[in-house]
């Protein structure tokens, strides 16, 4: 009987390249299994960077504002100092203001006044007029009669009656002349030819009220920007101290957001914008403060106003005010947190 036994087939190698081929491949399959099921490592755009930092921005502004009005009593006695310090020097920088606007209708021109000799002729007197206004120095000149000065002498001092009992004109003719320079050597050059003059009695130059005019508004100048200085000054320090104790009670949040790896600058811009709200907000209560005091000063000053014939009225703080003292304390207050933040955060550092 025939026995069948299984042909053993021939085992085939496979071709070297063939199983290096297989080799490579594996890793990369291997790795590419690892990219798809572990974490994957991607960069962060520009403007997703630019889109967190300004959403962070907001949030911060949205919470330190949250947090002014969680604590109203605290946070309105804040504001009202910092409204205080600021209104006095705004209200007198805005009474300087108003009285530059009362004077700017008076005469503030130096000018001449040139006394004529009794018993000098009227053609004399016209012939050195129209000399006078052609001289380059002199930009006017007004001749007044005697008969004219005495008229408006006993109008103006209610002495016409005594005036009348004399029987003759004691006043003089007298030329006002504007000079073209106002400088105070050509002033006196010119009030020394007009001295030598034959037809000149005497020469006043009415220039002393307008030097002490000019004197007292520069001093109120300077008053109120020093005034304004120094009040800046307790304001910034008014924000320091406030800013200082919110920094102390949230001492132990600070260390958890450092130990976390929040960055000095994160950490720092909520207090910033808590000093900024209590700027703005203490500005705005200064030009409402400003506001009452003018609107409490307007009717006397009208009424001594009309006494004198003048229609003049007080000029209050407008938006453009407001704008200013606004954002002026604004950038106060944020001054402020920012040097308590630099001085205080420092100290606080996770160990």
């Amino acid at each position: 009987m025939t026995e069948y036994r299984p042909v053993k087939q021939p085992t085939r190698n496979p071709p070297r390249g063939a199983a290096r081929t297989s080799a490579a491949r594996a890793p990369a399959a291997d790795a590419r299994a690892q990219r798809a099921a572990g974490a994957v490592t991607a960069r962060t755009r520009v403007s997703d960077r630019w889109h967190s930092w300004l959403g962070h921005h907001r949030e911060m502004a949205a919470e330190a504002l949250r947090r002014f009005f969680a604590t109203p009593m605290a946070s309105a006695m804040t504001a009202l100092v910092i409204a205080i310090a600021l209104a006095l020097p705004a209200s007198l920088q805005l009474g300087m203001g108003n009285f530059q606007r009362a004077v700017a209708g008076w005469d503030g021109q130096p000018q001449l006044s040139v006394f004529l000799r009794r018993e000098a002729r009227a053609t004399a007197v016209e012939r050195f007029t129209e000399s006078l206004r052609g001289n380059a120095a002199v930009a006017e000149v007004t001749y007044i009669s005697p008969e004219e000065a005495l008229a408006e002498f006993q109008q103006t001092s209610g002495l016409g009656d005594a005036i009348v009992d004399l029987g003759a004109n004691p006043l003089p003719g007298v030329l006002l002349v504007r000079p073209a320079n106002v400088a105070e050597t050509e002033l006196e050059q010119l009030a020394a030819q007009l001295r030598e003059s034959a037809l000149t009695d005497s020469v006043v130059l009415d220039m002393a009220w307008v030097q002490r005019l000019a004197r007292l508004t520069e001093l109120g100048q300077r008053l109120s920007l020093g005034f304004g200085l120094l009040l800046a000054l307790g304001v910034i320090l008014v924000v320091v101290n406030t800013i200082r104790l919110h920094i102390e009670n949230r001492r132990d949040e600070i260390l958890v957001v450092k130990l976390v790896g929040g960055t000095d600058a994160f950490v720092r811009r909520p207090f910033l914008y808590s000093g900024l709200w209590y700027g703005l907000f203490g500005g705005l209560l200064a030009w409402l403060l400003v506001a009452v005091g003018v609107g409490l000063l307007a009717g006397p000053v009208a009424g001594l106003a009309a006494s004198y014939g003048s229609g003049y009225a007080l000029q209050g703080p407008g938006p453009a005010y407001l704008l200013g003292l606004g954002g002026g304390a604004a950038l106060l207050g944020l001054c402020g947190a920012w040097v308590a933040v630099a001085r205080h955060l420092r100290a606080i550092e996770p160990r």
